[in-house]
């Protein structure tokens, strides 16, 4: 198991053991209290959502945002490559990605202020800066709560967990987390979901008998408790999950063809960005995924070079190119970001040097449902300290994801004391991004 722990001691796993849910369909009962129908959304450009969360703050200027001609004690050791689109650069160590660089937009000059892992965690996951008095929900679980209609499969599936939280809707629009990644040419099982353990239909089918008496013995108890709003639908959905062939096949990427599984190489992050790829065609509504690792206070360079950019390099452009060789791609909203950038200034932690916490400049990517590909939309100055012009805000970023997905981010919600609250309070469409 690899577990990132970053600077401020917030853990970042990877790869985490199977088991957030039991066997049963009773557990997964519980899940699917935790994912609530809303109304489908008739124009939206996209059908499904991927939020993939680069935690530990990724520096910009090694990665999406190079400054060749700046000093040396702040452009670092890595050189621009050029990529298939004309006078967009890219780190040399992102050659795949160079490729297809048509296929999504950079957002560069992107700032806020927040410098702690779990405050600016909190911030790109939702669109919101964070309130100590109010959870706001992340990106999956307002999806979920606006388009998903009941089905045979889960609406919000997180590989292996999220930082997205429902918040103040309740725990009913939590993402299924898997609990584990993929490994390559091996079935994905994912407790809940899969019968193992000598677990049988007909076991389920009693164990859903005996809920639905219980439900009926219990009824008009907990009226207002959120953990049991909606128990008989929600059992009666999780019956329908575990004995579907169609949702535990929808998990197993060795089912894909050999010839579209060898672009994902065996890393567990490019094997999770199969298995989205594979969940978003049978018809899940959002996706998260998590690659941790990039707090890199020290070492910044081979951290880098080594480790961190390979995976994602791989891993990012199978993921846009296969979502494009199966159709998917203009229904389907990517946004790819880390918590912050990191210092353009070089540190002295180490022989090589390291980068620090810094929110004031950063990059992001939109892909997909809408988005303008083969784009660069910001700009940062000739150091990469702040943004040149006009700031973009992880508002403006959130507003324009929802807007790919069909999703007004001016909606106003209520919290259970009946408190008016927007879906995103500031921030406004980044035009240049929707085409």
């Amino acid at each position: 198991m690899a577990i990132h722990r970053t600077c401020d001691g917030v853990r970042r796993r990877d790869f985490l053991r199977a088991g957030a849910l039991g066997l049963s369909g009773l557990s997964l009962a519980s899940y699917l209290r935790m994912a609530e129908a809303g109304q489908v959304s008739s124009n939206a450009p996209a059908k499904a959502g991927i939020f993939i969360h680069l935690a530990g703050g990724p520096s910009h200027m090694d990665t999406f945002d190079l400054k060749p001609d700046a000093p040396a004690e702040y452009r670092g050791t890595f050189n621009p490559i050029k990529t298939n689109v004309s006078g967009v650069e890219i780190s040399e160590h992102l050659p795949l990605l160079a490729k297809c660089a048509d296929k999504f937009a950079i957002l560069r000059g992107v700032s806020h202020t927040l410098g702690a892992h779990q405050l600016g965690t909190e911030y790109v996951n939702t669109g919101t800066r964070p309130l100590a008095s109010l959870e706001y929900p992340g990106y999956g679980s307002v999806f979920t709560k606006e388009t998903w209609e009941p089905s045979d499969l889960p609406p919000f599936v997180a590989i292996p967990n999220s930082s997205q939280r429902p918040g103040f809707l309740g725990v009913k629009y939590a993402p299924l987390n898997t609990n584990a990644t993929p490994r390559p040419g091996a079935p994905f099982s994912v407790r809940g979901i899969s019968l193992t353990g000598g677990l049988t239909v007909a076991e389920v089918e009693k164990r859903a008998t005996l809920l639905k008496d219980l439900d009926t013995t219990f009824q008009g108890l907990e009226k207002d408790n959120q953990l049991l709003d909606g128990l008989d639908r929600f059992s009666e959905q999780a019956h329908a999950i575990i004995t579907s062939k169609r949702a535990r096949e929808a998990f197993d990427i060795s089912q894909e063809a050999e010839s579209f599984r060898k672009q994902f190489s065996d890393d567990p992050f490019a094997q999770s960005c199969l298995l989205a790829t594979r969940l978003v065609e049978a018809g899940v509504g959002f996706v998260t995924m998590t690659l941790g690792g990039w707090d890199t206070h020290q070492d910044n360079f081979t951290n880098l070079k080594e480790r961190r950019l390979p995976p994602l390099d791989q891993g990012l452009s199978a993921l846009l190119n296969g979502l494009d060789e199966k159709g998917l791609l203009d229904s389907t909203a990517v946004f790819v970001t880390g918590e912050f950038g990191r210092t353009p200034k070089i540190n002295s932690r180490s022989e090589e040097g390291g980068r620090d916490h810094y929110p004031r400049c950063m990059f992001m990517l939109m892909a997909g449902g809408g988005i303008r590909g083969g784009q660069v939309v910001g700009e940062s100055d000739d150091k990469a300290t702040m943004p040149k012009n006009e700031a973009i805000s992880p508002d403006d970023a959130a507003a324009t994801f929802y807007h790919a997905l069909g999703i007004d981010h001016t909606k106003e919600y209520h919290t259970d004391t009946g408190r008016p609250i927007t879906i995103v309070r500031d921030g406004n469409v980044i035009k240049e991004l929707i085409s």
